[in-house]
């Protein structure tokens, strides 16, 4: 991008206002998740997500026109769906029973205000919330997209996102079944999940510390260090002959 455009598009954000979604929205909501998405919702989903409180919906408008939408919510980590459960670390002292995630339903700018910083500034305003102190058990924000919606998974991954897992036949779309990714940002310290060697390490550790005097430490981590030579030397081994197929 040149500078002239960098400037451009930064004044345009700037003129860009953030408000929340209200019942009055509906229509151009409905407008824009029609130009977004193969997926068609259901009028009460549209009901819910600009009148009840728990979901974080907000409008991009510029010259008073609405020509952005994200639509998120902070819930439970034991609400995520199966597929979606093992995005964080089960390690327990990092994550108590109140930890929560953040879902992402829906962010997009209007076809005419793409790659101008609409669905970024968008993202920008929810994460600043995702991450402020009252929110800080709050460990991932996480999202699903069409496998094949490059423009979206570019997006994602510029902003920070990881893939975390393909989801084979995720999506019905006109009676086709179409493979979907999840994405994740690990926020406030969160983490995601361990390797088998990376667990027992924490395990060690933590049993470490409970330990009352040195030398129980020092032989706790010593008999750690045979079994993961074991398991360092089988992984090494089995990379070796995948390697040579």
């Amino acid at each position: 991008m040149s500078s002239l455009e960098e400037i451009k598009q930064s004044t345009f954000i700037d003129e860009i206002e953030l408000r929340f979604l209200n019942n009055n929205d509906i229509a151009d909501l409905k407008r824009l998740c029609k130009e977004w998405f193969p997926l068609r919702y259901p009028d009460v989903w549209y009901q819910q997500v600009t009148n009840n409180p728990r979901f974080f919906s907000l409008a991009a408008t510029y010259n008073g026109e609405t020509v952005g939408v994200l639509i998120a919510e902070i819930r439970d980590r034991n609400q995520c769906n199966k597929e979606d459960s093992d995005m964080l670390s089960y390690w327990y002292p990092w994550y108590p029973s109140d930890t929560k995630v953040a879902y992402i339903l829906i962010v997009g700018a209007a076809k005419e205000y793409r790659r101008k910083g609409v669905a970024s500034h968008l993202l920008e305003a929810f994460l600043l919330k995702v991450q402020s102190p009252e929110n800080y058990n709050c460990k991932c924000v996480y999202l699903h997209v069409l496998a094949s919606n490059l423009d979206a998974l570019l997006f994602y991954e510029r902003q920070h996102f990881k893939r975390h897992k393909h989801l084979p036949l995720y999506y019905t779309i006109n009676n086709v079944k179409m493979d979907g990714y999840c994405y994740v940002l690990y926020v406030n310290d969160g983490q995601p999940p361990f390797s088998l060697v990376e667990f027992v390490e924490e395990t060690v550790d933590y049993l470490a510390v409970l330990s009352v005097c040195r030398f129980s430490r020092y032989m706790f981590r010593q008999l750690w260090s045979l079994p993961r030579k074991f398991i360092v030397h089988r992984a090494a081994n089995t990379t070796k002959m995948v390697s040579t197929l």
